[in-house]
């Protein structure tokens, strides 16, 4: 190796390690500046807003988390006894009352509504009652329930139960307006189900078993029905019966006592001054009144309606098919679709009713843009039927509101196949255990459910003598459409 080569070898090591030596001073000193300016007034000043910030956010979010993870103490808040008088459109739900196999019911949407707002703790301990327990597709312009709600009321009120330990100053000082029932609920239900108003009411007062009356409207088109007719058989319906043959038995479920009390029936035109139109496109109405009803009982009663308005049964036939005695077995009919009836009354005495304008006309609103829409979507079908009938040949006589396909000839009620007797499916579920016998005090039999039954584990089980009706039991047994 030459002289030369090994003196250039050693100019850029020193020239190497002069380097390192200056980049080792440049990091420190950068680090210095960057700790000065850390420590400096501006920069503090500079970095508090970031710091303060994220601090004050994640501190937010900490806050509404552990608010929203706190539960809520309704043992510190009073609790009133209520009833709530409600409408709903029934036709997109499968029925008012909450089911096993599905959610979509009205009665599913409100305890929804009443958990969301925090007026209830749960259903169990709400001390929930219903007075009719609509079908799928049945509608209600006066349902009503009664329930214990949160309230605002430390003074004594009607059906206001206090917190335990409440304070005496607490309990004697003036309370406020009570929290706005009917407001709170709406904003969060559906728009096809409305709360109308409330009214306080006594601890036990319950709006299955106080219910006075509950009246139901069946709407049909006059087509080519006699109405007269029809209106001359629904009279026949008033009085107390024994309406077996016309609802569907609901014997596994303990019903076993089929006389209700009728208290009216009517068919009637819904604009009055249709009464001596013959348009087949008119409306009218069915009325029917009565303490409590059976199980689809009103959609069964206007199935022989509409046979009798076509006059393929005479109105004797309601006659008959009330003679349990000559008739003891329902002949198989289909009975009327859902979708035209409503639940139009509950009657309650002693109820004071708040009402407040202001949502009235939110529900007035509502209710006139489904009726703007329904109209609209009405009169355009009746334009297109309108322009069909102008074609020689075409017409359509038959009625849409009987379910299952016409019979092409028809077959007298009586002469039809008949469904078992009361006593066969009594039989039938005491052999599943659905339904127990026992003997009464007086040597008579005693049916009453058995430990299969679906609701034995919702309500007590009560021995019913099955040839001796009961007020309180057909209150208790009514299962309405």
């Amino acid at each position: 190796m030459s002289e030369t080569l090994i003196q250039r070898i050693k100019q850029l090591e020193a020239e190497l390690e002069k380097l390192k030596s200056q980049l080792k001073e440049n990091s420190k000193a950068g680090d210095d500046t960057d700790l000065m300016a850390s420590l400096s007034p501006n920069a503090q000043s500079d970095c508090r807003p970031d710091c303060n910030t994220s601090s004050s956010s994640s501190s937010k979010k900490i806050g509404k988390k552990s608010g929203k993870d706190r539960p809520f103490d309704f043992s510190a808040h009073p609790r009133r006894h209520v009833a709530l008088r409600l409408a709903y459109l029934g036709w997109s739900y499968q029925g008012f009352a909450v089911q096993d196999n599905t959610d979509n019911t009205v009665e599913a949407r409100l305890f929804e509504a009443m958990l969301k707002t925090r007026l209830i703790q749960d259903r169990q301990s709400s001390n929930y009652h219903r007075c009719g327990r609509t079908d799928k597709g049945v509608s209600a312009f006066s349902q009503v329930i009664t329930i214990d709600l949160r309230s605002t009321q430390f003074s004594e009120g009607l059906g206001i139960t206090l917190p335990e330990n409440v304070d005496v100053t607490t309990k004697n000082k003036a309370s406020g307006s009570e929290l706005p029932y009917v407001k709170m609920l709406n904003r969060v239900l559906p728009q096809d189900i409305r709360i109308l108003d409330w009214a306080p009411a006594a601890e036990g007062f319950s709006a299955r078993f106080d219910c006075q009356s509950r009246t139901y409207r069946y709407y049909f088109p006059r087509g080519c029905l006699d109405v007269a007719l029809m209106a001359d058989a629904a009279k026949r319906y008033e009085g107390t019966h024994d309406f077996r043959n016309i609802c569907k038995m609901d014997v596994g479920n303990g019903v076993l006592q089929f006389e209700r009390t009728i208290l009216s029936a009517s068919v009637k035109p819904a604009q009055p001054q249709h009464v001596s139109s013959t348009d087949q496109y008119d409306l009218f109405i069915f009325e029917i009144k009565g303490l409590a009803f059976l199980y689809h009982q009103v959609r069964c009663m206007m199935a022989l309606l509409l046979l009798i308005g076509q006059k393929l049964e005479a109105p004797e036939i309601i006659d008959k098919l009330l003679d349990v005695q000559s008739n003891p077995r329902k002949p198989q009919y289909s009975m009327a679709v859902d979708y035209p009836l409503v639940l139009y009354d509950c009657h309650f005495e002693g109820l004071s009713w708040k009402q407040e304008n202001e949502e009235a006309n939110h529900v007035l609103s509502a209710l006139t843009q489904h009726w703007t829409m329904s109209a609209v979507k009405a009169h355009v079908l009746h334009g297109m039927i309108q322009g069909l009938e102008t074609i020689d040949g075409v017409s359509s006589n038959h009625c849409c509101l009987i379910e299952g396909s016409r019979q092409r000839n028809y077959r007298p009620l009586l002469e039809r196949p008949c469904c078992e007797s009361l006593e066969s499916r009594i039989n039938h579920f005491v052999k599943r255990g659905r339904l127990e016998r026992e003997e009464g005090e007086n040597g008579g039999e005693m049916v009453h459910r058995g430990k299969k039954s679906k609701h034995s584990h919702s309500s007590p089980s009560q021995p019913v003598p099955s040839e001796m009706p009961s007020s309180k039991q057909n209150a208790d047994q009514s299962a309405e459409d």
